[in-house]
């Protein structure tokens, strides 16, 4: 949507546009609204698949480098199992226990979670074809071939024969079903081999599971044969060939793939737990047997074996999607990976911010004095995350003259510096306040071992507010100045503390030494570490108790100066918009002759270029090498521009239930800065895809004239150079 693909293993964390995908849905009744449409949303359900069906757009895409194709094509399937084992099992279980209410558009349950799997099978079966049929040809064309066992020449197979002697065939666990051996458990996204095997002693017909180990890498690479050729097998193609060797004096009957998707949400009752991550601890546990909501398998298997699988699993034909091998694409990061840059998008290498660049080039960077010159607008991965960011709290571990570092921490990397940074800081004596999120959905383990190993080098950890996830991107460092005050230096970001993440994700980081900002921050911090409740911030929005409030304040603002012949427009830039209440004020800003451009990532419940309803409202998506992940919200203000970053989608989850936090820049150079990135993304000039009135996306990659439209993040990258090359550093 990944975030999620960090720590989880294969899950790539260079997905381009996956990621946190499985946060970004959400649910509710459309508010009664007697002055609109009743059928104004789109499917919050429906919308996801059709953001994945955009990611399989550039896998089909033969512009694209091909094992960027590649990684499109394992991005796809990463993310939909992420969605099944989130969304779909989340409304998969509403509905078992009977408390699921009619969705945004006022369907059924049930009539929705038909529509998803029609969808998605329809979805799979086109990313199945996309490989076979697109993908696989344009690898054997440039020499690197997948094979299966009937390509190749005999001298393979011995070689093969001997690598699976010796390499897989001890790691192997066949598992008979039988009287004394009942059906075994099938881990959540396993790929395994279904074996029918009969006994030509007592002529009785058996059943076998054998679980394709996740630890063997699932293309194996074959021998040079000589041709140059970088040649593969898959894992699964292999083990079933040789499959009658596990069961010696059997006559194997049938062999098949399939793979099982089970329910892997957590839910967690923080006012009934008296330790928070004991609960969460043993919730996790559970997580590893959730219920299976989704069964793939091959589309040669047999009736029998796929009735058994449907009675032991104790799903539904429904919920049967019947594919072509191989399954479980995701395994397709491993090729993407292959050393060939000529196959890959040209780098971009992140540059230093201007303003963070010392003034003589002999000069060491010195984070502090550059936003105590003024505030810093960074634009991530274009411009560096770690001489950014990074080097912003490492400075401040290392600083005598820094007092306290106060932090949020909702999703890091495995071998993390900041984590490094808050333990040296704490070790040399200052006081270090790390609020950390254990409830990030699929961080959750990672976030509890970093709880605790900052707590042991005598970090303050806390874990926000009940019933509350804590969202948003925050950073304080409180600094003795030479002159004797203490200095506050924010950070406020749109995207997580996370140095991996960071150069595949687009995001905002704003540096201020402002002391409005500062003191904000600080109350800000000391309401969610401590019982106090602020009651006022001036330069921030802070959910759930302003934010939703605030927007709606400057939505209303702008109706009113356009209704006055002031200069009014309201320009967002999100990740997901689907809150009804928020949607309905821009129609009704709309409506009242307020343009209204909305550039999204994923899910859009809004309805655009609806005649009557929505003829000013413009919605586009943006995909790319680059995932597009930052908060920007405009409004023209009577030609005075008011603009916010943070860390919010138009989510209810994140007006109502987290803590999120939005910022006003205040610089007029960096409110250009983001007019102008606005304004490309909103470009008809630049490759994008549109949503249409009918809620269908349509893509834009080409001109008029046949040739290709713009890219939005190449021309960022550009831009930033320029900047970074014609104007000198404060």
């Amino acid at each position: 949507m990944t975030g999620v693909n960090e720590l989880r293993p294969g899950y790539d964390v260079a997905t381009g546009v996956g990621g946190d995908f499985a946060d970004d849905f959400d649910e509710g009744e459309a508010p009664p609204s007697e002055d609109l449409p009743v059928e104004r949303f789109l499917d919050r359900e429906i919308s996801w698949l059709a953001f994945n069906q955009r990611v399989l757009e550039l896998a089909e895409d033969p512009t694209i480098p091909l094992l960027e194709r590649v990684n499109f094509l394992a991005i796809f399937a990463s993310n939909l199992d992420e969605f099944f084992m989130v969304r779909v099992a989340g409304l998969k279980r509403r509905i078992v226990t009977g408390i699921a209410v009619p969705t945004n558009t006022g369907r059924s349950p049930q009539a929705v979670l038909d529509d998803i799997f029609a969808t998605a099978e329809a979805l799979q079966q086109r990313h199945a074809s996309a490989f076979r049929e697109l993908v696989k040809p344009a690898l054997d064309d440039e020499n690197i071939h997948i094979e299966t066992w009937a390509d190749l020449a005999e001298s393979d197979r011995e070689g093969l024969d001997e690598f699976f002697t010796e390499q897989i065939f001890p790691v192997l666990m066949p598992l008979a079903v039988d009287p004394a051996h009942p059906f075994p458990y099938i881990s959540g996204l396993s790929l395994n081999l279904s074996v029918r095997i009969r006994n030509p002693t007592t002529d009785s017909v058996d059943f076998a599971r054998l679980k394709v180990p996740p630890i063997l890498s699932r293309f194996a690479p074959l021998p040079d044969d000589g041709s140059g050729r970088l040649r593969f097998i898959a894992i699964e193609d292999l083990i079933s060939q040789h499959v009658g060797e596990l069961f010696p004096g059997m006559e194997v009957l049938e062999h098949h793939e399939f793979r099982v998707t089970r329910n892997e949400d957590v839910e967690v009752d923080e006012d009934e737990s008296e330790n928070l991550i004991q609960a969460l601890e043993r919730e996790l546990l559970r997580r590893r047997f959730g219920p299976p909501i989704r069964l793939e398998i091959t589309d040669d298997m047999d009736p029998v074996t796929l009735e058994l699988l449907i009675t032991e699993l104790g799903i539904t034909s429904h919920e049967v999607f019947r594919l072509p091998a191989p399954l479980g694409l995701t395994g397709l990061f491993d090729i993407a990976g292959l050393d060939r840059p000529d196959l890959k998008y040209t780098p971009h290498l992140p540059v230093t911010a201007r303003q963070l660049l010392p003034s003589e080039p002999t000069e060491e960077p010195d984070i502090f004095r550059s936003i105590r010159a003024g505030d810093v607008l960074v634009h991530h991965p274009y411009e560096s995350f770690a001489t950014s960011v990074q080097a912003f709290l490492e400075q401040a571990a290392v600083d005598p003259q820094v007092l306290a570092i106060k932090q949020t921490l909702y999703r890091t990397s495995g071998d993390s510096p900041i984590i490094e940074a808050l333990i040296r800081a704490a070790e040399s004596g200052k006081s270090v306040l790390a609020l950390v999120e254990i409830k990030a959905r699929f961080d959750e383990q990672a976030n509890i071992s970093w709880a605790r190993k900052l707590e042991k080098a005598g970090v303050h950890v806390v874990y926000g507010l009940v019933g509350l996830k804590t969202h948003c991107k925050l950073a304080l460092v409180i600094r003795q100045e030479d002159d004797g005050t203490l200095g506050h230096y924010s950070h406020v970001g749109t995207g997580n503390y996370n140095p991996k993440t960071s150069r595949i994700y687009e995001d905002y980081g704003y540096f201020s030494a402002d002391k409005q900002v500062g003191k904000e921050l600080t109350r800000l911090f000391n309401e969610l570490s401590g019982y106090a409740i602020e009651k006022k911030y001036n330069r921030m929005l802070v959910a759930p108790r302003y934010l939703r409030e605030g927007l709606l304040r400057h939505i209303s603002a702008e109706v009113k100066n356009h209704q006055a012949g002031k200069p009014a427009r309201i320009r967002l830039k999100l990740n997901s918009l689907v809150d009804e209440v928020i949607i309905d004020a821009l129609y009704r800003a709309g409506l009242a002759g307020v343009p209204v451009e909305i550039w999204v990532r994923g899910i859009c419940a809004l309805v655009p270029g609806q005649p009557g309803l929505s003829e000013n409202i413009t919605v586009k998506s943006v995909l790319g090498r680059y995932l597009e992940h930052s908060r920007v919200f405009w409004f023209d203000n009577a030609g005075d521009a008011t603009v916010y970053i943070g860390s919010a989608d138009m989510m209810h989850r994140n007006l109502d239930r987290r803590i999120e936090a939005l910022l006003q820049i205040a610089d007029p150079t960096h409110i250009e800065q983001i007019d102008r990135q606005l304004t490309r993304g909103m470009s008809d000039d630049v490759q994008s895809w549109s949503l249409e009135p009918s809620g269908q996306w349509v893509r834009h990659s080409t001109a008029k004239d046949g040739n290709p439209l713009l890219d939005v993040q190449n021309e960022t990258m550009t831009e930033i150079m320029t900047r970074k090359r014609g104007a000198a550093p404060r």
